[in-house]
C-alpha cells in the first residue's frame, strides 16, 4: 500500500497508470474508518485496477466549530485498516495541499439540491462539500469514485456537480451499511457510549415502520407520525422529511413514477445521526 501526502506526487503517479489505460476507483473519506468504509473499498477494489483513499477532515463543510474539532482523528488506526484489505494506494494530504489559498468554501449554485435537511440545518455545509470533492477529483481524476447512501443528499449533490463541471467520472452509490441493531454505520457512532448506540437503535425501527406503513398516510401526516413515534424514544428529532429521490423537494402525494424517501436526522445526546430509507 502506498501513502501520498503530495498531491503533485499522487497525480504523477495516477498519470502512468491512466498512461497504461488502468481504471481508477476513488473513495474520499474524512477518516475514522470503519465497516461502512471499508465495504465502499471493497466496492471500488472489485471494479477498478487501482483504488485511492483520501483521509482529509475537510474545515469548509463543518458550520460548527465545536463539531469540526470533535471529529474523530485516527490516521494510524485508519491505515492499519485500509492495509488490512489491500488497498493499493491512500491520500494523506494536509490543509495547504488541499486549500493552497486558505481553506474557503466556493459557491456554487446547486440547482435547489441544497435547499432541505442538511442544507437547512447546516448552512454551508454542501459549498464545503463540493468544494473539497471538486478540489480532490481535479487531483486523482478517478475513473469512477464512491459514495454510500446514508448521504443521500450528498450523493445526488455531488453527482450535479460532476455534471455542472463536466468530470468525467462515474458516481456510484453504495447501499446503507448497518451494525447489528439496524444503526446506520458513522465515523460519529464512536463519540457515542454503547448505551447510546444501542439506543439509537430505535431511528431504523422506525423507519421500517415508515416504510410498512406508509401507504396508510399522506406524506404530510406520516411526517407527523413519525415526529409522534420519536417522542417514546431518547433521541431528539431535527426533521423528518419526505422527499422526492431525484429533487430532494418534499413530497405532497404519493406518485408511483417518482418514488420517495424518508430522511430523519436526530441527536442522541450531543451526537447527531441522520439515516434514510426508500419507502417504494
Amino acid at each position: 500500500m502506498q501513502v501520498f501526502e503530495r498531491a503533485e506526487e499522487l497525480s504523477a503517479f495516477i498519470k502512468k497508470q491512466k498512461d497504461q489505460n488502468l481504471k481508477v476507483g476513488f473513495v474520499p473519506t474524512m477518516g475514522a474508518l470503519h465497516e461502512g468504509h471499508l465495504s465502499l473499498v471493497k466496492h471500488s477494489l472489485s471494479e477498478n485496477d487501482i483504488t485511492i483513499v483520501s483521509i482529509f477532515v475537510n474545515p469548509t463543510q463543518f458550520n460548527n466549530a465545536d463539531d469540526l474539532a470533535r471529529y474523530p482523528r485516527v490516521p494510524e488506526a485508519d491505515l492499519k485498516l485500509l492495509e488490512s484489505i489491500a488497498t493499493d494506494v491512500v491520500f494523506l494530504p494536509s490543509e495547504k495541499e488541499i486549500y493552497p489559498h486558505g481553506a474557503q468554501s466556493a459557491s456554487i449554485d446547486l440547482n435547489g439540491l441544497d435547499h432541505y435537511m442538511e442544507g437547512r440545518f447546516r448552512p454551508g455545509h454542501f459549498q464545503g462539500v463540493v468544494t473539497v470533492v471538486k478540489r480532490l477529483f481535479e487531483i486523482v481524476k478517478p475513473t469512477r469514485a464512491y459514495f454510500g447512501e446514508k448521504d443521500y443528499q450528498q450523493l445526488l449533490i455531488i453527482r450535479y456537480m460532476t455534471r455542472l463541471y463536466n468530470i468525467d467520472t462515474e458516481i456510484i452509490s453504495h447501499r446503507i451499511e448497518r451494525g447489528p441493531t439496524g444503526l446506520a454505520l458513522s465515523s460519529r457512532n464512536e463519540l457515542m457510549p454503547d448505551a447510546d448506540k444501542d439506543r439509537a437503535r430505535d431511528i431504523y425501527a422506525i423507519l421500517n415502520w415508515s416504510r410498512d406503513h406508509f401507504r396508510e398516510y399522506s406524506p404530510a401526516s406520516l411526517q407527523s407520525a413519525v415526529k409522534d413515534r420519536f417522542e417514546n424514544t431518547p433521541l431528539e428529532l431535527e426533521y423528518a422529511l419526505v422527499c422526492n429521490p431525484q429533487t430532494l423537494a418534499p413530497v405532497e402525494e404519493w406518485d408511483e413514477n417518482t418514488g420517495a424517501r424518508l430522511f430523519i436526522a436526530a441527536y442522541m445526546g450531543k451526537v447527531r445521526l441522520i439515516d434514510n430509507v426508500s419507502l417504494f
